[in-house]
């Protein structure tokens, strides 16, 4: 009658004895019973009253459970007829289950569908459309705890369905069974494919077999590993199916469906006898999939495959063609494939004559068809995944060669601090009339210009000593232009705009003018025949994060610098290595290729991004992104008179690991009348001053040294000494150093290399 709850098929006997014996009336009625008996047995008139009178009791509470089973069955008839109303001629399947999922109403389309019988589990009746409907039903009780309501879709033979319930009693669960859309599930019915099918989640939970696996199989997985005799395999891998008669081989193709679903058709194993794959099921596995001849000739593509390919018939294209970047030829790896030589497994290669850089992840296994061996591929998108590493190998590289010119760069200054100070102790016996001065000044000369080269290094390795200020953008291009106009010459026209409103910036004014001069210089020597460079300022406020060229410039306000030109452009290939250090196009003698890296280096240090577009015959523009600086205006420094060198008195400890930058250091200090004791290491340092009676008034020690570091050796000094003043030296920037100097009293830092007048002025003034 279209609806059916479930006293109607229960047989009233066998449900009379089952309340009977199994409820709490039936308990009470034998209580009840027991009782009786016991009134009319025993002779003790005290015993006679209590049993009557317990029987009687016993007798009431029958009667008012019986009158609240009544009303509460009545209640329950009248819910039923309620929801029959309701949903009896829905033409979605509606069932009502207990907490339990046993089926206690069903109406005519859930009869139909289902064949869902009252008193069943409902998870058995759901066992036809899908698979493993009581983990589903297991996840939607949860949810339905929770907020009362949930649904899943799930795919079936026929095509999507949508399981949802609602709770409509503590312990009364509505459950209605949808499909979603119109057709098949992938617009066609893999269920008609004699090709093996299974999709499964992501973590191997089975949620449709077609019929061809079932029969292979026997029976309705779960679990991939009901499958596959190999966990978890790949596209393209043969492997062992867990057939009832044996394993049976067969050949992976797997794809990603909705939610990361996976779709894995199972194709025919490829020995010399196997038949080929139907053409027609060929052409519709949504896997992407070729067959190439011995020689390397595209046999066929389906679908999938001529769609990734971006062709509309690839037929007679050859391999090396299509694909390249394997770093041999690839025709001899097809070859090794169809000689049996090398095992199967996925390459990464570029795909030719595609729009932008496209990758794909190529699998090949060798096949036989009517006696002549082929080569089946698996293709597969790889391009996201390939830019990724290559963000990464970049990074990767850009980091390790800044961390290897700053060692290089802090190793450098320790020999230019001892050649310039040995160089400055020799002119100090000399003077210009003697015949060697010329000679000292030229080495003296030489080595300041090895500083600076040493300098841009740790631009690049962001280590060098900056001195961030307050500065105005437009101020500083209008400060800036004279000199700018004068660099680029008479051919080359320079344009500055700038933006009103910019705000200010926090950078090293010097330096920023140095990478300023560095980008007008390579766009002037970018236009041999002449041209143009404009130099534009803007106000940007980024609203979400700009992420380009392995950077990604977060949430806030922007002072953003544009130099831009109109000469060669820079090649594409060339694009990711202007910033490193020594890379260069110009030809030798004409540039050191430390520009770019130290402009890199000074806008990164600076909290800064820099990003270039080029187009080749067209022009190149850089990108400058400073943050606006939102604190107080800091206070200029008093500019410090000169000190005037004078002799001096007191004793100082000097610790530094370099043997000729130690000697140097304490030959100038005794020179200027000081007491100097030497160590080689912090450890040293800390013997020497285990004496007491010792009295030390000034610390100079290297930053960066084999055992104890400076500051660690400072510090525990100091607990014993805490009125000594503290001079720190490195060859890295102040920075590096900066938190744990500031919780170091009088400490000041000298950056090497430091001339022999920069040491004892600076001992002098800390001694004073």
């Amino acid at each position: 009658m279209g609806g059916k709850v479930i006293g109607s098929i229960v047989n009233p006997s066998k449900l009379f004895a089952r309340k009977l014996w199994l409820s709490p009336s039936g308990w009470l009625l034998g209580a009840a019973l027991i009782s009786g008996l016991v009134l009319v047995s025993t002779p003790l008139p005290m015993t006679r009253a209590a049993a009557g009178s317990a029987a009687l009791t016993f007798c009431f509470l029958i009667f008012g459970l019986k009158l609240r089973h009544s009303a509460q069955g009545r209640a329950n008839a009248q819910a039923l007829r309620s929801l029959h109303q309701v949903v009896g001629h829905d033409p979605d399947a509606c069932v009502l289950t207990d907490q339990s999922g046993v089926i206690l109403y069903a109406n005519r389309a859930a009869e139909d569908r289902m064949a869902a019988p009252l008193g069943a589990p409902l998870a058995a009746a759901l066992q036809v459309h899908f698979a493993s409907p009581a983990a589903v039903m297991f996840r939607l009780q949860r949810r339905i705890a929770a907020d009362g309501f949930a649904q899943e879709q799930v795919v079936s033979a026929s095509g999507h369905l949508r399981l949802s319930a609602h709770q409509m009693a503590p312990d009364r669960h509505l459950w209605r069974l949808a499909a979603v859309g119109v057709g098949p599930a992938f617009g066609y019915s893999v269920d008609g494919l004699s090709l093996p099918v299974v999709f499964a989640t992501p973590e191997g939970h089975v949620l449709y077999a077609n019929a061809a696996l079932v029969q292979l199989l026997g029976l309705v997985p779960e679990r991939l590993e009901q499958v596959f005799a190999t966990p978890n395999p790949s596209s393209g891998e043969e492997v062992d199916i867990l057939a009832p008669h044996g394993p049976t081989r067969a050949v992976v193709a797997q794809g990603v469906g909705p939610n990361a679903r996976r779709e894995i058709y199972l194709l025919p194993p490829m020995p010399d006898q196997s038949a080929p794959l139907p053409l027609a099921e060929f052409e519709t596995v949504p896997v992407p999939l070729a067959k190439f001849t011995a020689k390397g000739q595209l046999a066929v593509a389906n679908a999938a495959a001529r769609s990734l390919l971006q062709m509309a018939d690839a037929t007679g294209a050859m391999f090396h063609d299509l694909f390249e970047g394997l770093g041999r030829p690839v025709a001899d790896w097809l070859d090794d494939i169809v000689q049996d030589r090398s095992p199967t497994r996925s390459e990464v290669l570029r795909a030719r004559g595609l729009e932008g850089e496209v990758f794909l992840q190529v699998t090949l296994r060798r096949i036989t068809e009517g006696g002549q061996r082929s080569v089946l591929a698996v293709l597969q998108d790889a391009t996201a995944l390939k830019t990724l590493e290559a963000q990464f190998v970049q990074s990767q590289k850009m980091q390790a060669i800044g961390q290897l010119a700053g060692g290089v760069a802090h190793d450098f200054n320790n020999l230019l601090t001892a050649i310039s100070g040995h160089c400055d102790l020799l002119l100090l016996r000399h003077n210009r009339e003697d015949f060697d001065y010329a000679d000292l000044v030229q080495i003296h000369q030489n080595a300041n210009r090895a500083a600076a080269l040493v300098n841009q290094l740790l631009a690049f390795s962001r280590k060098q000593t900056l001195k961030p200020e307050r500065l105005d953008l437009a101020d500083l291009l209008s400060d800036l232009a004279h000199l700018l106009n004068r660099l680029v010459g008479e051919k080359v026209q320079l344009h500055l705009t700038h933006a009103h409103g910019l705000g200010a910036i926090r950078a090293d004014k010097r330096q920023l003018e140095q990478v300023l001069m560095n980008l007008v210089v390579n766009a002037r020597d970018a236009m041999p025949l002449g041209g143009a460079i404009k130099i534009t300022s803007q106000a940007v406020s980024l609203t979400a994060p700009l992420a380009r060229d392995n950077a990604t410039v977060p949430v806030g306000d922007y002072a953003v610098i544009h130099v831009a030109d109109t000469g060669t452009g820079i090649a594409a290939d060339v694009l990711t290595k202007i910033f490193e250090p020594f890379y260069t196009t110009k030809k030798l003698g004409e540039g050191t290729g430390l520009g770019l890296s130290t402009a890199y280096g000074i806008v990164k240090q600076s909290g800064g991004f820099i990003f270039v577009d080029s187009v080749l015959g067209q022009g190149t523009e850089f990108h400058l992104y400073f943050p606006l600086h939102t604190g107080p205006i800091e206070a200029v420094p008093p500019q410090l008179a000169r000190v005037v060198l004078r002799q001096g008195e007191g004793v100082v400890l000097l610790v530094e690991d370099e043997a000729p930058v130690r000697a140097f250091a304490s030959r100038a200090l005794r020179l200027r009348g000081y007491t100097v004791l030497e160590a080689a290491t912090a450890e040293d340092a800390l013997t020497t001053l285990a004496d007491p009676d010792l009295h030390v008034d000034l610390f100079v020690t290297d930053v960066v040294m084999p055992g104890l570091d400076g500051p660690t050796w400072v510090t525990r000094a100091l607990q014993d000494r805490p009125h000594v003043k503290v001079i720190f030296m490195s060859g890295y920037a102040e920075e590096a150093l900066s938190e744990t100097q500031a919780r170091i009293p009088n400490s000041v830092f000298l950056a090497k290399p430091f001339s022999l007048g920069d040491l004892t002025a600076t001992v002098q003034a800390q001694l004073q």
